[in-house]
Formats: structure tokens, C-alpha cells, sequence
């Protein structure tokens, strides 16, 4: 797999999770796992800025906003805190401040692991909650907000209006009791109290959130009409004095060395806290200096959040098994002896690969030392040879795929080793999962547990049996297998909204091995319908916009298959739309060579179609201004982008002006 189908990859499958979690409270995997995906894909985006996406899950702040519940705009945008990792950068930020403010007091708090609101109080009484949202709208949970006691629902102060914010989070000690009750009930399990906390936040039955004993800590003040504050740590103060339960234990610093001491302290005790914690947060005092000091598009330049180095503790490996995933490839996974690590309970963690394996000397039955790459991701730092007991078992990833029992083989110049067999159930049931995902063909409510229930259950073998699973309706709902008569015929109606979508779904939904969401677009904004595409030669496609030899080869390999051709009949003459609606538009080719960045929020176009209209006419879009960029489209409250653009000399238009342009 190249580095774009990695990216790519990895987009669907945060973006799957991301709605799971958010938008339908189903979160299908924890927390350090969903954290692992989206890492690695700020990693790689990174390091290779030419495939950022402005429609990437990185480029967006916050969450999505949850459809059953009320919108409601934030009267301040709901930012986030910028990162920092050692001493060193904490005193970078320190010196920072210090050049551009005078003798500036830093406040240190401790960074609740829970799920921001913002709680409004009009003269005096609460009138509304909201959640974080994507920073600029929420969500409304003011009933749930209602049933947490330590939010006094009437304040002695009767102010016109104040906004504070605050975390929802849940005690270890509840935490327990509400693991052990759905124990006893066989509920869904959580792995978290964050995790647990967000959920119950959102439910639609208060009474849920009276019986989980939620609470909240108030760290910031954000509005306060009729009362003036100097410093963060007054505002703390009189929040306190009003009844509110705020941040406890900051303190107020005046050097670095004072700010890393107590961050250091506030380190050594996180264990035994009675709440999760995620960090520090080292902010500026004085309210005057936060506003001199400004903020980014994304960060206040106020303000940093320090993450502790992960906690490191011994196990012994139990076991180690295979995991085949939607290309085939087959990951190792260390079945570990339980230890409780950063709060919560670790028995898996992933091996990579076998250069892995080999290269940290890991067998069955050793001790190895793991860690939580930021306190999330489970990982295996180190065997321990000297405590090695004399029957432990080298481990080498097996020759033959463990769900079809078809050869193994190793990727040309890679260290993935994939499952050869076209049959195989585990791949099946993967590739089904993203045909269809929010990225591919979008059918709502079609996640890895309802294909893998029909595909145990016989009903569809492959993605073009999704098409007739409407001639088994009444079996479906009176099995229940993916829910019943309301859950199946919505499951249905999805189905048949997909078959309208457009060619760029379908192909991106096929899986075809280095072609992604925008290598699709560029096939279907150049062939006609999938017959061309199907017939195309090397020396075509060898000329689209990112079309190296190793993509034409694959998309090439791909529709020579007799089952590719098998497939596509089946799906036209199950109705699915094999018709390109934008290849006669993108015969004009005028931003060939050309690379937009886009930034702010456009008057008309969202992101998405901006970027589908420049790929369309043969340009590229990148998430990062440099030299090479042609133009930065531009819309309101653009930031650091803009900033850069004109810093570099770089064509700065606007939504008119991109219009004169495809005129």
C-alpha cells in the first residue's frame, strides 16, 4: 500500500468512526484505537503536506454535530489548545509570552479528560448547555445538563448574561459501579470514563443521565456582561464563590521554572487522582495580555497543553494472534496478561508487522514493557530477554491466511504480508464496510457489524448482493439481524439512494489497491461511464492528474479481472448508476499544472465541492500553502493560511473571482 492509500485509507475509516461515535453514540472501537488511526493520519499528513485533503478529518476542529439534537451557534468559538511534549517547549512558550507582555503570571491547571460545555446563565438562572460541537455550532444537552448536581441551576450573581466553560467528565469510582451494573446486565461495555461520560452526555433520556452521576469542572470564563475580571485566576475565584465547582488545585506561576515544577508534580500524581486527567494546561493570568497576545485560526497564542510521557509498565505475553484486514494485510496482535495502564485496562496491543516482531525480539510468553503512545494507543516499547522463562515461542506470521486458509505473501519492497486469496471472509466483510462508508457510497447504517451479521447469515456474498436485499425484507426483520422493521427499511432506503450516486463513489468503493477518493475523481472526470474506464489504456491513464505507473497499473489489473466485469453487470442491472455526471464538464482541463489551497468558509460552496470543481477541471488541492501553490481560495475568518499566502507572494482569490475563473 502507498502512501496515498494509506491517507486514503485512513480518512474512511476515521470519518466511519467519527459518526459512530458522535453522531449515532455506537462507537465500534475504543478510544486508543480510533486515537492510533487518527495519529497516524496526522502523521502522514504531515510528512507528505501534497495529499492533505481540506475535507480530512485533521482539518476540522471539534466534533461533527449531532443530528437528533438542537444546534445552537457558540456565541465564542470553541478553540483548541495547542500541544506541547517536553520542558523545553514549555519554556519556549514561556520566553514567548514574556517578549511580547510584561511580567506575565501563568495560571497551571490540570487537563480534565472529559467533554467540553458551555453553560449559560441569564441574570442569574441556567438557561441553555452546549456541547463543543465542530467550535462554531454545538449541540444543546441542557436537560442532561440539568440532572448533573454540581451545576447549580441558579447563581447568587444576577448578571445579565454569563457564559462559562467547563468538562463533563465521570469518577473512576462511578466509572466501576456502571462497568459492574452493565456486567450484570450484559450492556454495552466502555472502556473509558471519557468515553462513558461523552455517551451519556448525549442521550436523549435524561433519566440516564441522573442514574451515571455525571460532574463537571468549570475552567474558563468566557462572558460576563455587567462584570469586569483582570485575571483568569479571579474569574476562577468568583465562579468558585457563586456555587460553580471550578478547576481544582491551579495554580498561579510567575517563572518556567515554577510552571514545570508544579506540571511535574501534578505528573508524578495523576494515577492516584480520582479522575481522569490528559495533561496540563499552562495558561496566561492577566485577561489584558491574553488579548494583546491574540489567537490563530485554531489556537489561542495564550495558552499551551502539556502531555505527560506515557506511563510504562511490565506484562507478559500471552499469545499472539492475526488480524486480516479489507486489503488482505494481516497484522499481528500481542494477547497480553491484563494490566491497568494510564487508568484503564490493557490486554491487546498491535505488533505491526514482522520486522516488529523481529526487530524487538518479541516472543510468546516473554515480558515485554508497554506503554500508551499518548496515553491512548497501547504499543509494546521493549522485550526483557533476562526475564525470559525457558518455553517461550518465536512467533512468525503464518504462510497461509488464517480465515480462507490461502497462501501469505509479502508485499514487493514492503514489510505487510497479505492474504492471496479472493475469497477470503474477513476481507470480504472489510471491503463491503468501506464500499460502504461515508467516503464510497455513503449507505447510512451499513457498518462492519450489520455486513458481517448478513454475510454470516448468507444473505450477501459480495457488494452487488446489497442491491437485492430487498427482496428478503420480511426475513430481515423478522430475524432482527440488522434491527428491526424501522432499522431494516432504512437500511433499504439507504441502498437505493446509493444507486444515484455518482461514477467517483462506485470506483472509490471497489477498493481497487492505490486508488482513493480523489484518484477516482480524476478517472471519472476523464471516461464517460465505467466502460470506458474499463477499457482504458496504460498511455490514458498514465496522463491523468496523479496518475503515476503504479496507479495505472493497479486500476489497469483491476477491470482486466473476468469477476470485476462479472460485478459490474450485476450492478447495472441492479440499477446502480454507472454513468460519470461530470466527465463532459471536466474535458476542460484549465487548471492542469494548478494547486489551490482553500481556507475560511466560502459564501456559497462548501469545501467539498470547491475541491471537486478543481479536480474536475484538472487541478489539485493541497491543505498546506507553499512556493508551488497557484492560488488560496479565500472565504471569511481565513487564518494562518492566508497569512502565509501573502507572506510568499501567493494569488489570494475570492469565491467571485474562483467563479470568473471556471467561466
Amino acid at each position: 500500500m502507498n502512501v496515498k492509500e494509506q491517507i486514503e485509507d485512513l480518512r474512511a475509516q476515521v470519518k466511519y468512526h467519527n459518526e459512530k461515535y458522535y453522531d449515532k453514540d455506537q462507537p465500534e472501537i475504543t478510544d486508543y484505537e480510533y486515537d492510533k488511526l487518527y495519529k497516524e493520519l496526522k502523521r502522514l499528513e504531515e510528512e507528505f503536506p501534497e495529499f492533505i485533503s481540506s475535507d480530512s478529518p485533521t482539518q476540522k476542529v471539534g466534533s461533527s454535530v449531532k443530528r437528533e439534537l438542537r444546534k445552537v451557534e457558540h456565541d465564542v468559538p470553541v478553540i483548541s489548545l495547542q500541544d506541547v511534549f517536553t520542558k523545553e517547549e514549555i519554556y519556549n512558550f514561556v520566553n514567548k509570552v514574556s517578549s511580547q507582555v510584561s511580567n506575565p503570571k501563568f495560571v497551571v491547571e490540570m487537563k480534565i479528560d472529559g467533554l467540553t460545555v458551555m453553560l449559560r446563565y441569564h441574570n442569574g438562572k441556567l438557561t441553555e448547555g452546549i456541547t463543543r460541537g465542530d467550535g462554531e455550532v454545538g449541540e444543546s444537552v441542557y436537560e442532561n445538563l440539568l440532572e448533573i448536581k454540581s451545576i447549580p441551576k441558579e447563581i447568587s450573581t444576577k448578571l445579565p448574561y454569563l457564559e462559562v466553560r467547563g468538562e463533563v467528565y465521570m469518577s473512576n469510582e462511578t466509572f466501576e459501579k456502571v462497568l459492574q451494573n452493565q456486567k450484570d446486565a450484559n450492556g454495552k461495555k466502555y472502556k473509558t470514563p471519557r468515553n462513558l461520560a461523552a455517551g451519556t452526555l448525549r442521550q436523549l433520556d435524561s433519566r440516564v443521565v441522573r442514574e451515571r452521576n455525571l460532574d463537571i469542572f468549570v475552567f474558563n470564563l468566557e462572558i460576563s456582561e455587567g462584570k469586569e475580571f483582570t485575571s483568569h485566576s479571579e474569574s476562577l475565584d468568583w465562579l468558585e464563590n457563586q456555587g460553580l465547582k471550578t478547576i481544582p488545585d491551579y495554580k498561579v506561576c510567575t517563572t518556567a521554572d515554577e510552571i514545570w515544577k508544579y506540571v511535574s508534580e501534578i505528573g508524578e500524581k495523576r494515577s492516584t487522582l480520582s479522575f481522569g486527567i490528559d495533561g496540563a494546561v499552562i495558561k496566561v493570568d492577566n485577561l489584558s495580555d491574553r488579548k494583546v497576545l491574540g489567537t490563530t485560526s485554531k489556537v489561542p497564542r495564550w495558552a499551551v497543553a502539556f502531555k505527560y510521557p506515557p506511563e510504562q509498565k511490565e506484562t507478559v505475553i500471552k499469545d499472539i494472534k492475526v488480524q486480516v484486514g479489507r486489503t488482505g494485510r494481516l497484522t499481528p496482535l500481542a494477547l497480553l496478561e491484563p494490566v491497568i495502564l494510564a487508568g484503564t485496562e490493557v490486554s491487546k496491543a498491535t505488533l505491526h508487522n514482522q520486522d516488529f516482531i523481529d526487530s524487538k525480539d518479541i516472543q510468546i510468553g516473554d515480558t515485554v514493557v508497554i506503554q500508551k503512545a499518548g496515553d491512548i494507543i497501547p504499543e509494546v516499547v521493549r522485550s526483557i530477554p533476562e526475564k525470559r522463562p525457558s518455553n517461550t515461542v518465536k512467533y512468525t506470521i503464518p504462510q497461509m491466511c488464517p480465515i480462507c486458509n490461502s497462501p501469505t505473501v509479502r508485499d514487493e519492497n514492503g514489510a505487510d504480508i497479505r492474504c492471496g486469496g479472493n475469497e477470503c471472509l474477513a476481507q470480504l466483510i472489510r471491503g463491503i464496510t468501506y464500499f460502504a462508508s461515508k467516503d464510497a457510497m455513503d449507505i447510512e447504517g451499513f457498518g462492519p457489524s450489520s455486513v458481517e451479521s448478513l454475510m454470516s447469515e448468507g444473505y450477501i456474498k459480495n457488494i452487488a448482493d446489497i442491491y437485492h436485499l430487498k427482496e428478503y425484507r420480511d426475513e430481515l426483520i423478522e430475524k432482527g439481524i440488522v434491527g428491526r422493521e424501522k432499522s431494516v427499511d432504512n437500511l433499504l432506503n439507504a441502498i437505493d439512494k446509493s444507486k444515484e450516486n455518482d461514477l467517483d463513489q462506485l470506483i472509490t468503493g471497489f477498493g481497487i489497491k492505490n486508488v482513493g477518493k480523489q484518484t477516482a475523481r480524476a478517472l471519472t472526470s476523464s471516461f464517460a461511464d465505467i466502460d470506458e474506464i474499463s477499457n482504458a489504456t496504460y498511455d490514458q491513464l498514465i496522463m491523468l492528474p496523479d496518475f503515476g505507473d503504479t496507479v495505472a497499473t493497479s486500476v489497469l489489473s483491476f477491470f482486466s479481472l473476468n469477476s470485476t466485469h462479472e460485478l459490474i453487470e450485476k450492478l447495472k442491472r441492479a440499477g446502480v448508476n454507472t454513468q460519470s455526471k461530470v466527465s463532459e464538464i471536466s474535458k476542460d482541463d484549465r487548471f492542469t499544472g494548478k494547486t489551490f489551497v482553500i481556507t475560511g468558509t466560502l459564501p456559497n460552496l462548501k469545501r467539498d465541492e470547491a475541491t471537486r470543481l478543481i479536480q474536475m477541471h484538472g487541478g489539485k488541492v493541497s491543505g498546506s500553502v507553499s512556493k508551488k501553490t497557484s492560488f488560496v481560495l479565500s472565504g471569511e475568518e481565513a487564518g494562518s493560511k492566508l497569512t502565509k499566502a501573502e507572506e510568499l507572494g501567493v494569488k489570494i482569490i475570492n469565491e467571485e473571482e474562483f467563479n470568473n475563473l471556471l467561466k
